[in-house]
């Protein structure tokens, strides 16, 4: 499975220290042949400018601090701000209570990966879901 012109965008949520989850999906979603931007630790504001600017598929954040409910609320309400929510797909990855789950899904994210998720689920969901959303 190629992903032809899929353009990613990766960034660690906030002021995050945990980057390593986020640098590791990156790398695996490029073995597939996406066009991955890591862009760090970025804000809602910056991870949604640089959505826009590369015309990205996927906006994927990392959390593991505990900021994934409030940044990641703002996340979505500047993706529907700007109207690309209904063409990006959204992605959280990180450790979070179970109840969270949930919670980042009813406010719009479209998947929630957790620990042990394998890079394949991953590419896997998001060729999927892309395709949906093409317009």
């Amino acid at each position: 499975m190629r992903s032809d012109g899929m353009k990613i965008i990766i960034a660690t949520l906030g002021l995050e220290t945990h980057w390593r989850g986020a640098v590791t999906v990156a790398q695996m979603l490029r073995e597939f042949g996406a066009e991955v931007t890591y862009i760090g630790n970025a804000f809602p504001e910056k991870i949604i400018q640089v959505a826009i600017q590369e015309n990205a598929n996927v906006v994927g954040v990392s959390s593991l601090s505990g900021g994934h409910l409030a940044l990641g609320s703002d996340l979505i309400y500047l993706a529907r701000k700007t109207n690309i929510k209904d063409k990006v797909v959204f992605i959280i990855g990180g450790v979070f209570p179970p109840d969270d789950y949930n919670e980042l899904m009813n406010l719009g994210f479209d998947c929630v990966f957790g620990p042990g998720t394998t890079g394949e689920e991953i590419y896997s969901f998001i060729m999927k879901v892309v395709t949906g959303k093409k317009v």
